[in-house]
């Protein structure tokens, strides 16, 4: 099953600025029985998105007459590869009639506007075309029908495709004895919503009963007030949560535009409050509550005598409050059923599955990273080797895939970057091999069209990514990484970083990112250093210019630099430093023999300590038992202590800390020691691939791992 939904261009589809058209979306496709299958389009600028699936679509043209245009082409372009069952289109006629003419999907219009005021529906004949090409047409209220149905001649108009589904909010379990002496407004603050009848009424009301205090929540940029009193109060706009709020702690709530709205969201989400709700008796603003006042006439003075009633009448306003929760009906979930229903009905479907059960170790796991295999063996000793390690212990059944040989190896004129190739493999073998699950961990290359695919011919299969380059502001490369790491984060299913997800701010849905830790493998990571005596140095470092690339690059600057030199001038500190100073990086076996050679490992990352962010070389440390020296500012006495690791404050500390620890076998050895043992304990390979797939296969896990955040 596949269902796209499109949104208005400009609706901001993020919690912050989410308009009624992206609430509603978001709201009902929670509750649906289709919701994995349900994929989201728009654009906007703003970095948090809602909790769905969703596509933010390139805007490729610079000229405002062509942006529609531009944005339904990007749309139809992932459609081609899509190919979904259903696509509903909200509040955009035009869309419709454009986007029927490139696809064969089934088609719902949903409007949210008056008709008769949009372009490609103000005329009769537009409207009849509208429901040719549809197969439903969905309107917020029975008056917006009535709307559309202007003008026609009955026995003309196929009623069976016209639906009215209502917008719907969450019925709040608000206690009405904590509710405050508190009027609220919420809406643009302009004449068409009846802002400045509303702020003249609420001044007399507020000289006359100064106990109470009355708030306005939003904005306009093309109408200027300057109504003022002390215990009124404009809060601009907020985003939805906070209107919730203020709702919930309001008695009374006014929506009173001058204009026909067609529905209104505002009154809708203060009788689901427990609001007492004065309204204009006006297009379709009376379907949005149950019980509350009608202004039968609109003026200062009628809003002003409403307001003192159930100011002065304690039972009367208790009652109305009583009546729009026990009466509001217009929940999420009853809207999601009314909508489910005629998906059901449009597509046939049918509920049965005839895919085998997954069980936890039985999983088909296509784990698509850079396996470096044209490095001779260089960088065989990589993160990616040490998960796709455990997964195999785990006794998963894992096809391992190349991506950056596979590019390198078919470069040609008619693919320039081998992403062709590398894509059109990947599908191949999903055909063959039927993963349960697909694996990514830093595959730039795999593209969107090509996981959507695959989503639509099984939307069973899971898909999870791991990231280990640093997403640090104050880090090096953080508009790259964070680029890299979020293009493909929407459509996974879950996303692991060695950053700790709690301090990165532009996650649009910060619960299906996960910590790990870069993790130590068995294989790989078998050295007991802390046994070695005599060793000739008291601290080894190694960093690189790449891995790829191997050596050094000339010219390059790191930031690390001061901070060795000042350990480098020390006399009281041998040191066996690589990537500095012209000494080129070590690689594989010969990074293994060096670090065997010194009492100490310093790990330092680039930029800026963030907390839990660790370059791999913690795991090579760690894991062959080398004493490891770390920023305290990373956050690892999360996980370790004192008598484990050793942690430096700055770098005075870091250098009276090598000099105590060098001369200090006994107790170097023992922390070394210690903190091996540990690390290799709870932080091994097998332990992380099985946190990744428990996380993404949703299996329940009783265990609690140690680096697992709330």
């Amino acid at each position: 099953m596949k269902i796209s939904i499109l949104l208005p261009y400009k609706e901001n589809f993020t919690p912050e600025y989410a308009g009624a058209v992206s609430l509603f979306v978001n709201d009902t496709s929670q509750h649906s029985e289709f919701k994995k299958d349900i994929l989201v389009y728009g654009h906007t600028h703003y970095k948090k998105r809602l909790k769905l699936n969703y596509i933010n679509l390139k805007n490729t043209s610079f000229f405002e007459f062509s942006k529609t245009k531009s944005y339904i082409s990007e749309f139809i372009k992932f459609e081609k590869q899509r190919k979904s069952d259903l696509i509903e289109i909200h509040n955009r006629p035009q869309y419709a009639l454009y986007i029927r003419k490139k696809s064969s999907a089934k088609i719902v219009f949903y409007f949210h506007n008056d008709p008769l005021d949009m372009q490609g529906s103000k005329t009769a004949k537009e409207r009849n075309k509208l429901i040719e090409i549809c197969d439903k047409i969905v309107f917020n209220s029975d008056w917006s029908k009535r709307q559309f149905l202007k003008y026609f001649k009955k026995n003309n108009i196929n009623n069976n495709k016209l639906i009215v589904i209502k917008q719907s909010t969450k019925k709040t379990d608000v206690k009405l004895s904590s509710k405050k002496k508190y009027i609220t407004f919420v809406g643009k603050l302009n004449k068409a919503k009846g802002y400045d009848i509303y702020a003249q009424a609420i001044i007399k009301i507020l000289n006359k009963y100064p106990q109470w205090k009355a708030f306005a929540i939003g904005d306009e940029k093309r109408e200027t007030y300057n109504y003022y009193h002390k215990n009124f109060k404009i809060l601009g706009f907020l985003e939805n949560k906070a209107v919730i709020k203020q709702y919930a702690k309001s008695s009374i709530a006014v929506a009173c535009p001058r204009w026909n709205e067609p529905f209104g969201r505002s009154s809708l989400e203060a009788s689901a409050n427990g609001c007492a709700v004065i309204i204009t008796n006006r297009g379709g603003l009376p379907e949005t509550i149950t019980d509350g006042v009608r202004l039968k006439k609109l003026s200062i003075k009628s809003l002003y005598d409403e307001l003192s009633k159930l100011i002065c009448d304690k039972k009367l306003l208790l009652n109305y409050q009583r009546l729009s929760i026990k009466n509001f009906y217009l929940t999420n979930k009853f809207v999601s059923k009314k909508i489910d229903k005629y998906r059901n009905e449009l597509l046939h479907r049918f509920n049965f599955d005839t895919k085998p059960l997954v069980g936890l170790n039985n999983i088909k796991i296509l784990h698509i990273t850079n396996f470096n295999q044209r490095f001779n063996g260089r960088l065989f000793y990589n993160t990616g080797k040490r998960i796709n390690n455990g997964l195999i212990r785990l006794n998963h059944n894992v096809l391992e895939l190349s991506d950056r040989d596979i590019i390198h190896d078919n470069k040609q004129i008619t693919d320039l970057d081998g992403s062709k190739t590398l894509n059109n493999k990947i599908l191949r073998i999903f055909e063959n091999f039927k993963p349960n699950l697909i694996m990514l961990g830093h595959a730039d290359k795999v593209s969107i069209e090509t996981i959507l695919k695959i989503k639509d011919l099984d939307k069973s299969v899971r898909f999870a990514q791991w990231f280990l380059d640093p997403i640090n502001k104050l880090g090096p490369d953080f508009n790259k990484n964070k680029k890299r790491f979020m293009n493909l984060y929407d459509l996974m299913d879950t996303n692991f970083i060695t950053t700790s997800p709690n301090v990165l701010n532009f996650l649009n849905n910060s619960n299906k990112c996960f910590f790990i830790p870069n993790p130590c493998d068995e294989a790989l990571d078998s050295l007991n250093i802390y046994n070695n005596m005599n060793t000739p140095n008291d601290i080894f470092f190694a960093m690189s210019h790449g891995a790829h690339r191997g050596v050094l690059k000339s010219g390059k600057d790191d930031e690390r630099y001061k901070l060795l030199n000042k350990i480098v001038k020390n006399l009281e500190i041998k040191t066996d430093f690589y990537g500095y100073d012209n000494i080129q990086p070590l690689w594989a076996e010969k990074f293994l023999q060096k670090i065997s050679n010194s009492k100490m490992g310093l790990n330092l990352s680039r930029g800026k300590p963030i907390k839990h962010y660790s370059s791999d070389r913690v795991a090579q440390y760690m894991g062959n038992g080398l004493t490891t020296i770390i920023d305290e500012n990373t956050g690892y006495r999360d996980f370790f202590n004192d008598d484990e690791m050793i942690f430096y404050k700055n770098s005075n500390d870091l250098i009276e800390k090598i000099i105590k620890f060098k001369s200090d076998d006994k107790l170097r050895i023992k922390i070394a020691k210690k903190g091996s043992i540990k690390y290799r304990k709870f932080f091994n390979s097998t332990l992380v691939a099985d946190f990744m797939v428990k996380k993404t296969m949703n299996f329940k896990h009783t265990k609690k791992y140690l680096w697992e955040e709330k």
